[in-house]
């Protein structure tokens, strides 16, 4: 039968999961505002795995953090440079 616990530990896969796919596409995506976009999903992907594991204090800090100030100081950056990385030849 299914548990609680099986729950949580499904979960727990599938949001590292994930994680991991988001990391992968932040890295390899040459549009450097999807790349902020992806890294966002990611630290989502983080707290709800940090909110699973019953650590709130790090959720309550992660959340603003991580998630909000990290991807708009980065969109304010990338809006005064280039939208694009350079293709290195």
């Amino acid at each position: 039968m299914y548990t609680p616990e099986l729950l949580i530990y499904s979960m727990l896969g599938f949001l590292g999961l994930v994680s991991v796919i988001a990391t992968y596409l932040a890295v390899t995506e040459k549009d450097l505002v999807k790349a902020v976009i992806y890294s966002a999903i990611q630290s989502t992907a983080y707290a709800f795995i940090y909110f699973l594991l019953m650590a709130p204090d790090i959720v309550l800090v992660y959340i603003p953090v991580a998630v909000g100030l990290y991807p708009a100081i980065m969109l304010v950056l990338i809006k005064k440079t280039e939208r694009f990385e350079a293709d290195e030849k």
